[in-house]
């Protein structure tokens, strides 16, 4: 009896085997029929997000929950594909979707108190695209029962190709492709093995091995997968130990994933398209392509970054943005000084760091990561009253202050700040209103506000060429005196109170022509202008340059440009003078394709001289750039004739105590307007002008652009006529020694100069008026 007494043990033992085969079946059976079907991946269609692509089709803008870039296996590099076998499934292409030999690998190793999985990649695929990660015995089952169903269904490289393009490996990325530009910046060809090997670690923990944001971990995976290609042969001894010690340059600055930048443009393609598809645009792979280019907009970026940073440092240094306390020592300042900094996003070309030292000769600061850098030289000179012992206890830059950093062009740092100024600029064609840049703001990710298309700021004297534009329009001329003296309109007549405006620099001159005028800005003749033709008549008259005459109450204060305007209207408006007369509307979408490359959208422009309507005289356009010339010639944007170009109109602007700064000009194929000023309206500051503060970002862009552009025609149109006249008294001059020549209306010339006579409009305006223009 004795002798079998492991009979009942072994009889518990296999009927509970065969129970739990029984169970198994039965899963099985239950499970089988119930399997999701795999047309999904048969016919995969991931989620792609919405691209935004420039005028010469480059990546500038993508937006979507899932980044992806899908790749066919024929395009996956052999070093990626063998960094994925030797991370996930080396024995992939032998067995049959479960790897029984791994199950056991597995096994030993979690024995041993090694952490180590058993999911084939054609497991992963299954649990991907059909199931949930519980850790359940049915879900594990169900992987199982897919994996083999797959493996019936597809080949190999079909199963890989999928799991390439569909695995999560962090920082929103789907797939290996899209992995390698977000981690990299480079497309998978370009991979070295160490690269490859980072990559292909992710998918085990693609939070917590990211190595953006655990550098350690994701180094401590990467090289467990290098030893493991190099155990495999699959990478040779020699590359195996340079991978091991090869630096990684990771693409910290997030923004960096596309060919430039152009934030504000791609935001409102996807806005655009949002409002038109809705959420589906999201992820159905839907193009957008745009009219602006790629080296217009960055130049229009640069050049807007340079006029805010040179009109920061006129102003001076601020201080630090912020304190922490520091140990003595700085190894143990390291937790301190990541805290420190793990909020604070570089803005623009501004990196943040933490002062380790700080004396009047060097500054030693740590950026994100650890970096250390020294300060010295003119990298010290804006922030100098702020260092060393005479600094001002609140602005002091010492050990623990936190400072922006600027890295100059030869690589040398200096001590920054973030301006608290705004700017924009837009340039578009004005023979069809293609916008070819626009820069909305000094840092996208730092302020989303779109100034160029959101910001109603005053247009101050950027707005008179319109009020000169009508007056054409009634009769009077370039050669027009008006006389340049301070009056006081009072406040019965204003409805409110007393007006006494004055002229920017608080000069008169007394008469002078409305060339001279406009070509110095004086306000006293833009008052005396408008008074003359009626500011009813001139709210009007602006609606044919696309303004709203709401946003311009008719008031004499229209004249100053006190109503409300946006950049992209001013440059829509500016269109009109440079294309000869047109009204055009201004786009920036070329056309949409769905994912298949089926055309949604095809932008149809309204050309000038073709399908745009006209709005204004063409010999009007022509006087009003004639006058605008002379603007750059010899007036207040004087300055812009260093870019060496005798084709250049425009018109600065600048609000009353300061508020807003601009600059709106032209020439023949291309129009620009920038702005500069706070979004809570703010004085810019004593002599902060449109000729100061905005027009240099203007110049700086066009300088640029216009490169090797011919300078443009400005032919006589039919119904003008050049006539020689005083320039005193802006009429016909016999005597040749003083005299001028000067276009007008055919209709319009001026009578032969008589003694202490002056020309006037034609119209003859009621006597109050005449007696208030002189």
């Amino acid at each position: 009896m004795t002798s079998r007494w492991w009979f009942y043990p072994a009889l518990i033992a296999v009927s509970l085997a065969l129970v739990a085969v029984g169970v198994a079946a039965l899963t099985v059976v239950l499970l089988w029929p119930n399997l999701p079907s795999l047309e999904v991946l048969t016919d995969y269609r991931p989620k792609i997000p919405l691209r935004v692509y420039s005028a010469e089709g480059e990546l500038i803008g993508e937006f979507g929950e899932e980044k992806r870039a899908v790749v066919k296996i024929a395009d996956v590099p052999e070093i990626m594909k063998k960094a994925i076998l030797a991370a996930e499934d080396d024995r992939f292409y032998q067995h049959g979707g479960v790897d029984y030999t791994g199950v056991a690998r597995a096994a030993v190793a979690n024995l041993q108190g090694r952490r180590e999985g058993a999911s084939t990649i054609t497991m992963q695929v299954a649990r991907t695209f059909f199931l949930t990660r519980e850790k359940t015995f049915a879900r594990k089952l169900s992987e199982v029962l897919l994996a083999f169903k797959i493996e019936a269904l597809l080949t190999k490289d079909q199963i890989l190709e999928l799991y390439v393009n569909q695995i999560f490996l962090g920082q929103r990325a789907y797939g290996f492709g899209a992995a390698a530009n977000i981690y990299f910046g480079k497309d998978l060809k370009a991979l070295s093995p160490a690269e490859a090997a980072m990559l292909a670690g992710l998918p085990q923990a693609p939070s917590r091995q990211n190595p953006l944001v655990n550098p350690k971990r994701a180094q401590q995976r990467q090289q467990y997968v290098l030893r493991r290609m190099h155990d495999l042969g699959w990478l040779a001894p020699d590359s195996y130990k340079k991978a091991l010690t090869e630096p990684l340059r990771l693409n910290t600055d997030q923004r960096d994933t596309f060919a430039f930048r152009a934030d504000y443009v791609a935001e409102m393609a996807r806005a655009a398209v949002f409002e038109q598809y809705g959420d589906p645009a999201y992820v159905s792979g839907i193009k957008v392509y745009t009219t602006v280019r790629r080296k217009d907009q960055e130049e229009a970026t640069a050049a807007l970054r340079l006029g805010v940073y040179e009109y920061d440092r006129r102003h001076g240094y601020r201080g630090p943005e912020g304190r922490v306390e520091l140990p003595e020592k700085d190894a143990e300042s390291e937790d301190t000084i990541e805290e420190a900094l793990q909020d604070r996003e570089a803005v623009a070309d501004l990196v943040p760091a933490v002062v380790l030292a700080a004396s009047a000769k060097e500054v030693t600061a740590v950026m994100r990561r650890g970096d250390t850098v020294k300060i010295s030289g003119d990298g010290l000179k804006f922030a100098a009253r702020s260092i060393g012992g005479g600094a001002n206890p609140d602005r002091a830059i010492r050990r623990g202050s936190i400072v922006r950093l600027q890295a100059g062009e030869k690589g040398a740092w200096s001590i920054a700040q973030v301006p608290k100024v705004e700017a924009a600029l837009v340039s578009l064609e004005p023979s069809n209103g293609a916008i070819h840049a626009l820069a909305g703001g000094f840092d996208f990710n730092a302020n989303k506000f779109n100034h160029v298309t959101q910001a109603w700021r005053q247009p101050g004297s950027s707005f008179k060429p319109f009020i000169y534009s009508a007056a054409l329009e009634k009769g009077f001329t370039a050669a027009t005196v008006l006389n340049d003296a301070p009056f006081v309109i009072e406040a019965s007549k204003t409805g409110g109170q007393l007006w006494e405006p004055k002229n920017y620099d608080g000069k008169y001159e007394g008469p002078m022509r409305l060339r001279t005028g406009l070509a110095k800005s004086k306000n006293m003749i833009s008052i005396r202008l408008l008074q003359a033709i009626g500011p009813g008549y001139a709210q009007d008259y602006i609606r044919r340059f696309g303004f709203d005459p709401r946003m311009h109450p008719a008031y004499l204060t229209m004249a100053l440009g006190a109503g409300s305007a946006t950049p992209l209207q001013m440059a829509t408006a500016y269109a009109t003078f440079a294309n000869g007369g047109y009204r055009v509307k201004p786009w920036f979408i070329t056309r949409i394709v769905d994912d298949r490359g089926e055309t949604l959208y095809v932008a149809k422009p309204e050309l000038a001289g073709e399908s745009a309507e006209r709005v204004l005289d063409e010999r009007n356009a022509f006087l009003m750039t004639q006058l605008m010339r002379d603007v750059v010639r010899s007036g207040t944007a004087a300055r812009a004739m260093s870019l060496g170009r005798n084709d250049l109109a425009g018109k600065t602007g600048t609000t009353n105590d300061h508020i807003d700064a601009w600059f709106a000009g032209f020439q023949s194929t291309l129009v620009a307007v920038s702005w500069i000023g706070f979004d809570t309206p703010t004085n810019l500051g004593v002599n902060e002008t449109g000729g100061q503060a905005a027009l240099p970002i203007w110049m700086s862009y066009m300088g640029a652009v216009l490169k090797g552009v011919p300078e443009g025609d400005l032919p006589l149109p039919s119904g003008v006529v050049a006539v020689n006249i005083n320039p005193v008294t802006g009429l016909r001059e016999a005597d040749a020694r003083s005299k001028l020549m000067e276009f007008f209306y055919a209709e319009s010339q001026p009578a032969m100069g008589e003694e202490g006579a002056f020309a006037r409009d034609a119209t003859r305006p009621p006597e109050e008026v005449r007696n208030q223009i002189f």
